[in-house]
């Protein structure tokens, strides 16, 4: 991915207002964010527990979302997987997130949701740079570029749906 600016990240939100786009909490450490391991940008508000917000590439567009997840989780007992980048978290590793839906639809109530790592980290499981805790990625006989690839794959079905 190619590093973005606020800016770029502002103007990319594709269900949100532009006013709610300007108010969002945008990560202070764009420029240390490891750009070439990335598939899209993922963060978490640290003012509303609730909330994250991706940004990926598509085509020759940036497309943000903002997205909604539980603040409380069940037990830490059960095991989950992120239906992006396939790897497995214990407790609340994995979230459901859900995405109010672009344009009309959205303002209709209408959203669509995703279970993915609950710190948007997909790109880095994927590429062994970052461990779960007491996760795990299983063993796969498809390449690194492959995994890559279903990983993006995944992501650009969700947005489809987030914008169709």
């Amino acid at each position: 991915m190619r590093p973005l600016t606020e800016q770029d990240i502002r103007n990319s939100f594709i269900n949100c207002s532009k006013g709610e786009a300007k108010r969002l909490a945008i990560p202070r450490d764009l420029g240390e964010r490891p750009w070439d391991d990335l598939d899209f940008l993922g963060w978490r508000d640290p003012g509303a527990p609730d909330r994250s917000y991706l940004v990926a590439e598509r085509a020759d567009r940036l497309v943000g979302v903002a997205l909604r997840f539980p603040s409380s989780q069940r037990g830490f007992l059960h095991r989950s997987m992120c239906t992006l980048c396939l790897t497995t978290h214990p407790g609340s590793g994995v979230s459901l997130m859900t995405a109010r839906k672009a344009g009309a639809a959205g303002r209709e109530g209408n959203s669509v949701g995703v279970y993915m790592c609950t710190d948007l980290a997909c790109s880095l499981y994927v590429r062994g740079k970052k461990v779960p805790e007491a996760g795990g990625r299983f063993h796969e006989s498809l390449t690194l570029d492959e995994q890559i690839t279903r990983t993006v794959g995944n992501l650009s079905a969700f947005l489809d749906k987030l914008e169709g």
